[in-house]
């Protein structure tokens, strides 16, 4: 008798890169832990049955470029440890780990799902080859693939490099003056498109959403 094998989903990664760095304190960081405990509860209670979304946390800030949370579906991610900000900004590290998670075929097969990338940040990086690491980012086959989206996070965020890594026209640079309900409407947002493509019935393909025409009560805030 012929043997059948069980349909799995693919996987559709949510990479973060979260700066952690001594400007992040206070307001700024407690919105993000705030932030990213919501959408992975959001992301914890969609059918997994197309496509399954598993989410990487990739902190920068004193202790280097850290993977805060490895490669993990979603739904088994049971708790987030709280960021704390201190130390510089080690971007082009964040960079570089990000671009060795995404070429390694084991953690995200080639059946994967097109990834998203997030990065948020409130300043300048240092000068550890940022811009090299972001250039070969940028050159790799999947990262070319990949959504790339941005928050810049206060009239001070180097908003020219944030910009430059946004590979999609139609894709803004999202801003959050009002760090707290900002960050929380860009990561719901972030949600709201990951979401609608895990349900699609082609998830590779990018719900456009208009960020200034989302308004709190589309986007219930208060699941964050």
């Amino acid at each position: 008798m012929k043997q059948f094998a069980a349909k799995t989903a693919r996987p559709l990664p949510v990479i973060i890169l979260a700066d952690v760095s001594g400007s992040m304190d206070g307001e700024k960081i407690d919105a993000l832990n705030q932030a990213l405990r919501g959408m992975l509860v959001s992301f914890a209670k969609e059918s997994r049955l197309n496509a399954e979304i598993q989410v990487a946390l990739v902190t920068f800030g004193e202790a280097g470029a850290v993977a805060h949370v490895p490669l993990t579906p979603a739904h088994q991610i049971t708790g987030l440890k709280e960021l704390i900000a201190s130390g510089s900004t080690p971007m082009g590290s964040a960079f570089r780990l990000v671009t060795q998670l995404l070429e390694d075929k084991e953690r995200i097969p080639s059946r994967a799902y097109r990834p998203t990338l997030v990065l948020v940040s409130d300043g300048y990086p240092d000068n550890d080859g940022w811009q090299m690491a972001l250039e070969e980012l940028s050159q790799s086959e999947r990262a070319q693939k990949a959504t790339r989206m941005a928050m810049a996070i206060g009239n001070d965020a180097d908003k020219k490099m944030l910009k430059s890594f946004i590979n999609d026209p139609e894709i803004p640079l999202f801003e959050s003056h009002q760090h707290g309900d900002d960050m929380m409407r860009f990561f719901r947002a972030v949600s709201m498109s990951v979401s609608s493509r895990s349900r699609s019935a082609m998830p590779n393909q990018i719900l456009k959403i208009d960020f200034d025409s989302l308004d709190d009560d589309e986007l219930d805030l208060s699941s964050f």
